[in-house]
Formats: C-alpha cells, structure tokens, sequence
C-alpha cells in the first residue's frame, strides 16, 4: 500500500527527478581504487545492456503499479510520472540514439541483420511515442478511464521491449564486434562513453538507477525477493 509517508518520499523523488539530465550516466563504472584499465570504456555491449536493465526495472514499476492500482490500491501517480521520466530521459533521448547511430548503422553498412536493425529502430520510435502517452495519462492514474489507457500503453509496452531486449542481447551486440576492427570497436566504446558524459554527466548512470530504486522503495518492490515464486 502506499503511504503518506511514501508520497512524501516521492515529493523529494520529483525534485531529483529532474536532476536526469542535469546529472550525469558514466561509460564506465566508477571505481574507488585506480586498477589498470580503470579509464577505459566498458565494452559497447555492457554499456547499452546497462540501459536495458533500467528499461527493465521500470517495466516491473509500469506493470506492478497499474496492476495494484486497478485493485484499488491507492497508487501515487507521481510513481507512473518519474518513471516514465526516466524512460525518456535515459532510454529514448539518449540510450536508443546512441543504439542507432554507433551500433545499427554499423549493421547497414556491413549489409548485416538490416531488416532486423530496421525493426528495432521502428520500435524505439513506437516505445518514445507509448512514453508520452504514459507520461500524459499520468497525472489523471486515480480515475478509471486513464489508468485502463495507461494500463494498455504499459502492456503494449512491456509486449514490445522484452523481445526487443533480447534479440539486441543475443543477435546484435554479440555480432557488432565481428563487423568492426579491434580498434573501431575501441571508438565505438569511447564514443558511447562520451556522450553519456555529454547527456547525463560523469556519474549519472549510478543516478538514474538510484532514481529508479526509490521509485521501487515506494511501491515495495525493491526488494527482488517479492518476485520468487512461492512454493
């Protein structure tokens, strides 16, 4: 259930909120100690599979929101908000440009997977166009008809994104490194790492996924233990 307190909690969530941009996502984890290698990017596939794992978090807060809200759950509308915030911000604006322009363009030029790279390219711009659907209904989540809307968008969403995901994890990211050279690869990573840096600063991705943490404490599922089937 969720709580005044909570809906407090998402007061302070809404001011960082719009800390996304300002904020900065780093191409690579930061480290406490120097280690050798500890400036160079992360391979281009970690780099992006970190953005499908925001994708996929906020998916689980989509799902379990509207679920328990069409319940009569009396769920913060300000929960759909930042996480659809997030969602444009991190994913649309900047994760899925960076997809196509540094990785599918590689696809189309190596005459490689081209109506694949087609496909997930038409679904980025069908996922940020269900964002601002989500992101307008919003506000309105405790009256029936724009939650059921939203409820749609959400499972219409969910529907697209999870098989999305995962051909990107089994046949694009794994093939990218055979298209180019060792040292392309390199600036291919470089590259994503510095318009990270340039959307969302040095540090940002350790604080989008905070964001996306304390929108889950809110509506208790950010502890993963909830999902485990029970015997």
């Amino acid at each position: 259930m969720t709580s005044i307190s909570n809906r407090r909690g998402l007061i302070g969530l809404g001011m960082a909120g719009g800390l996304i941009l300002a904020a900065p996502v780093a191409g690579v984890f930061a480290r406490e100690t120097k280690k050798p290698g500890a400036d160079e990017a992360a391979a281009p596939p970690e780099q992006l599979m970190r953005g499908h794992a925001i994708l996929a978090r906020v998916l689980l807060i989509y799902e379990n929101g509207v679920r328990r809200a069409g319940q009569g759950e009396d769920i913060d509308p300000a929960v759909f908000t930042r996480a659809a915030e997030i969602t444009k911000r991190f994913i649309h604006d900047h994760q899925e440009k960076v997809e196509e322009e540094l990785v599918f363009a590689q696809f189309k030029k190596a005459g490689r997977m081209v109506e694949l790279v087609g496909v997930l390219a038409s679904q980025h711009a069908a996922g940020a166009k269900v964002t601002d659907k989500i992101l307008a209904a919003a506000p309105q989540a405790r009256n029936k008809e724009p939650r059921e809307a939203m409820a749609r968008d959400v499972q219409a969403l969910c529907a697209m994104y999870r098989p999305h995901m995962a051909r990107e994890a089994t046949d694009v990211f794994p093939t990218l490194r055979h298209l180019v050279t060792a040292d392309e690869y390199a600036e291919i990573a470089d590259e994503m790492m510095k318009r990270e840096r340039q959307a969302v600063g040095a540090d940002g991705f350790e604080k989008v996924a905070k964001q996306v943490a304390e929108v889950e404490k809110v509506i208790g599922i950010q502890d993963i233990g909830v999902f485990t089937p029970k015997s």
